[in-house]
């Protein structure tokens, strides 16, 4: 599976994990559940291990777990971490979304 997260995005998902203390076996869940305004969203949060099922992606020394479904809609996206003037968050860039809406966590596949 190919999933990017761009360095800025590294740097702030570090500070999570080292944050939670979750040891050597834990990592970033990102995920696609139905919902939001244009049929699915994102979701990420800090977890101590993956499950037996996720695909588990290793980039610059962080884990990504990633469950089955959601593998899917992630194939070849970059997540991103943006601060500006309206606010900061993490961005996800994904070619398989036919659209998506302003909110930039929701999309249509």
């Amino acid at each position: 599976m190919n999933l990017a997260l761009t360095e800025s995005a590294l740097v702030e998902v570090r500070k999570f994990i080292e944050g939670e203390s979750v040891g050597t076996e834990g990592g970033l869940r990102v995920r696609v559940v139905p919902g939001g305004c244009s049929g699915f969203q994102y979701g990420m949060n800090i977890e101590e291990a993956p499950q037996e099922t996720d695909e588990v992606v290793e980039t610059a020394g962080l884990r990504v777990f990633v469950d089955m479904f959601s593998a899917q809609y992630l194939e070849n996206v970059q997540i991103d971490y943006v601060s500006g003037v309206m606010g900061s968050g993490f961005t996800f860039s994904n070619p398989n979304a036919s659209g998506g809406c302003g909110c930039g966590t929701s999309f249509s596949a």
